[in-house]
């Protein structure tokens, strides 16, 4: 619980007042009571009747804390009434989208810490595998759609592949459906935008929150907000934390990091806000398992040891320097401007394996022991580098005017990024030098010959007595960073506008318009030195009307479209599989931007005096215009593919009953390839008529708390996801001669444990217990089934916070 120093003033309730509720409820009841006995002290004995004394109003005195997040639901920790990006001028439970907002709170208790931990859980999201060229950092499948560049930082687009953490977040908000009126290029199944930690001069505050827990977990988060009067503040939060993967040491997770804001208001109507956010993340990386058998009957093998080798790592180095200017010109026209300058260094080592079957001919051994029937061998590994340098500014202004009799809620905004990113980065170990200290142990044919490969076993009794354990089985060593293979530029300019019209007292129209022009740039190093690029621009729009029901519902219709270029993602080269630019007759292929259109029908209900925000919607997205690669080919088709998504979606957050608090949602989902390249005979494509990669038709979460008293409370989180396929983004999961899909990620259900304890207003604990079943489940698979991401273990994690 936040610390009480002072209350800086009334206004400052709503967006994160000093104290706690009730202590501000109660200076007010003091206060009207005060008020109310002056006067009857004044007035006749026959004014005091049972009627006057019935019209006082009934006060509830809560023990809430003042959330520092200005877009808190007050006392309801997991529900946002407002989105933290301005452009949205209603609150959430008025917006004809869906947008789903996880907070502080939520994420907190959760246990979970990084982004892929935390939209992993998230129904309709699902993640894939970092192949090859894109292993730097986390990747996201939206509504069925990529969306590992469309995540953003406060608004503005954060490039790159790189390890996320939730410690200066204040809330996550995820929008669901293209988007492309509000976020540019991509998100065609929607974005990500991270609403960071900002200094305030409402109130001061200080919290340390140290964790321990098993698999040598140790975090220390630090929170401190100081104001100098109502002109000045500052905030700093740090961040120090390590673990191994339960279950699988010696992968391991390392993470330190700073943020710093400071606020500078020198008028009630004008501030600045100066961010730094610096993150350094070092992990061993583990690749999990892989999958066995034959199609149909494809599964994960079991009991895989941890092949990660001892010297992989995978590291992600940000920092970003960010302006803010806010400036009320007048009462009704702000303006909001936002500029950025990032920097990440990236770079990855990591080790996959695979099966080979050994269920015929002469028997094969490992240092002289019998390998059974299947076991495992790593591969050659995957190295890359990626520096990314970045330049943004948006700046909106919200021009409040009221037209034909009816107030309009303008927006009109500009935009420009320059967006950099030098990398080299794929198989054969390509960004970096790799020695191999030890022999081959075995070799993949059973034929007479020399030993080509490093094998091992899938069960770990044979790693009893002299055997080598799979983590130091090649004696692998990384040397120096290798030449850089190509320089990816994009530059972008862009204008908007946006309104919101109440027409009536129960319709309500929002409509928005956005243009982007593009100048990308791709500098190829080789033996010939090729270089690309093209310029374009891309228009979308966004339509939708809400209808309001009574005071508490509504429902509400949209259409929104999405576009995405060609080469738009900068991990991928060339590698026209994995949204990279297609070529064609040696040149960037003079293609149409992808085009997404999403239709939505939905209804939102804000109920129990704004406690619970409840949220059902139908979609269906169309995809069309679709790049289609071949595999990591430079030349693929484009414009030949098209695919649709349909779905709906329920979600629930905020309070059920005054004690049993809920963030919970369910998604089912259907996705069918509708155009694909014709075969070279000829014939039509196979592909269509199958779902689309890494798409799990159905997906739910559910995190419940029960508070048994003001100082103890009870929750249980348990997630869902049905099973899906890998294969290459935007087109059909992968399968076999007979059409049968060979690389499924079976379906699973994991529940976590948590509890909290208040012993003083400013001292608490939580435990978690995460997969309290230990349950084996998996994440995501590469297209070939060489490897496929676990999930963590049973983890226990006991964490203390402290206020000042």
């Amino acid at each position: 619980m936040n610390k009480t120093n002072s209350i800086r003033r009334p206004t400052s309730l709503r967006t994160g007042g000093a104290g706690s509720r009730s202590t501000l409820l109660r200076n007010c009841v003091r206060s009207s009571l005060a008020l109310g006995v002056s006067a009857l002290s004044l007035a006749p004995t026959a004014v005091l009747s049972q009627e006057v004394v019935q019209r006082l109003p009934t006060v509830k005195i809560e023990d809430t804390a003042i959330d520092p997040n200005p877009n808190a639901e007050l006392g309801v920790p997991y529900k946002a009434k407002t989105s933290g990006d301005e452009r949205h001028t209603r609150p959430i439970a008025e917006t004809p989208q869906s947008i789903s907002v996880l907070t502080k709170s939520q994420i907190d208790e959760s246990g979970y810490t990084d982004l892929k931990q935390i939209l992993d859980a998230q129904p309709g999201i699902t993640v894939g595998t970092g192949e090859n060229g894109n292993a730097f950092g986390d990747r996201y499948i939206i509504r069925g759609q990529e969306a590992r560049s469309d995540v953003f930082v406060d608004g503005l687009r954060d490039p790159g592949m790189t390890t996320r953490e939730s410690f200066a977040v204040e809330q996550l908000e995820i929008s669901r459906g293209p988007n492309s009126s509000f976020a540019g290029r991509g998100t065609a199944g929607g974005a990500i935008n991270a609403i960071t930690k900002q200094a305030t001069t409402a109130l001061n505050f200080a919290k340390i929150t140290p964790a321990i827990g098993t698999d040598k977990h140790t975090r220390l988060t630090v929170d401190v907000n100081q104001s100098f009067g109502e002109s000045f503040a500052i905030r700093g939060n740090a961040l120090y934390s390590y673990e191994e993967v339960p279950d699988r040491a010696p992968a391991d997770r390392e993470r330190q990091g700073l943020a710093l804001s400071a606020l500078i208001a020198p008028t009630e109507n004008f501030s600045v806000v100066l961010d730094y956010y610096g993150l350094r993340a070092d992990d061993k990386p583990d690749l999990g398992s892989y999958l066995v058998g034959t199609a149909p009957n494809r599964f994960p093998a079991q009991n895989v040891a941890v092949y990660t080798q001892e010297n992989d790592f995978l590291t992600s180095d940000v920092d970003t320097f960010t302006a803010r200017i806010n400036y009320t010109i007048a009462p009704d026209l702000t303006l909001v401007s936002r500029t950025r300058y990032g920097m990440s260094d990236n770079g990855y080592a990591t080790t996959g394996a695979s099966a080979v079957v050994n269920a015929s001919g002469p028997t094969r051994y490992l240092n002289g022991t019998p390998l059974p029937v299947s076991y495992g061998t790593i591969d050659t590994g995957h190295t890359g580098w990626q520096d990314v340098d970045y330049l943004a500014n948006q700046t909106n202004l919200r021009w409040d005017q009221e037209l034909f009799g009816r107030k309009n809620e303008f927006i009109f905004g500009v935009e420009y990024t320059d967006h950099n990113v030098t990398s080299a980065a794929g198989s054969n170990n390509t960004g970096y030098d790799a020695f191999y200290s030890l022999p081959f142990n075995c070799r993949n044919a059973a034929t007479p010959g020399p030993n080509t490969n490093y094998c091992f076993a899938s069960y770990g009794e044979l790693y009893a007595g002299t055997l080598v354990a799979p983590s130091s089985i090649a004696g692998r060593v990384y040397g120096a960073k290798r030449p850089k293979q190509q320089d990816w530029e994009v530059e972008t300019i862009a204008a908007f506008v946006m309104d919101t019209v109440d027409l009536t007292d129960k319709f309500t129209l929002f409509a928005g318009l956005r243009a982007d022009h593009f100048d990308l740039s791709l500098q190829r190093y080789g033996t010939t030195n090729p270089a690309y690029g093209y310029s374009d621009t891309l228009f979308n729009g966004h339509l939708g009307v809400t209808y309001k029901i009574t005071g508490d519902g509504i429902i509400y219709a949209s259409v929104a479209s999405a576009e995405d270029i060609n080469g738009g993602e900068p991990d991928s080269g060339t590698n026209s599989g994995y949204g990279g630019l297609v070529l064609y007759r040696g040149e960037a292929a003079a293609a149409d931007p992808e085009h997404a259109v999403n239709i939505e029908l939905g209804t939102k209900w804000n109920l129990f005096n704004d406690q619970l925000l409840l949220t059902a919607a139908i979609f269906q997205i169309t995809k069309s215009d679709v790049m289609e690669g071949a595999n990591y080919d430079t030349i693929g088709t484009f414009n030949s593919g098209k695919n649709r998504t349909r779905g709906f979606e329920m979600d629930v957050v905020g309070k059920l009953t005054d004690k049993l608090t809920a963030q919970a949602g369910f998604t089912t989902m259907k996705a069918e390839v509708l155009e694909s390249a014709p075969l070279p005979t000829g014939a039509p494509s196979p592909n269509i008529g199958k779902t689309l990669s890494n798409f799990a038709d159905h997906s739910a979460f559910a995190q419940l708390k029960y508070d048994f008293s003001e100082d103890f409370a009870l929750g249980l989180a348990v997630k869902y996801e049905s099973e899906k396929y890998g294969g290459q983004p935007d087109t059909a999961a992968a399968y076999g001669t007979d059409g049968q899909y060979s690389q499924p990620v079976p379906s699973y259900t994991v529940g976590d444990v948590f509890a909290t304890y208040r012993f003083t207003k400013d001292f608490d604990m939580r435990l978690n217990v995460g997969n309290i079943t230990d349950r084996d489940y998996y994440l995501a698979v590469y297209r070939s089934g060489s490897f496929m991401y676990m999930g963590d273990a049973r983890n226990v994690r006991l964490t203390f916070n402290y206020s000042l």
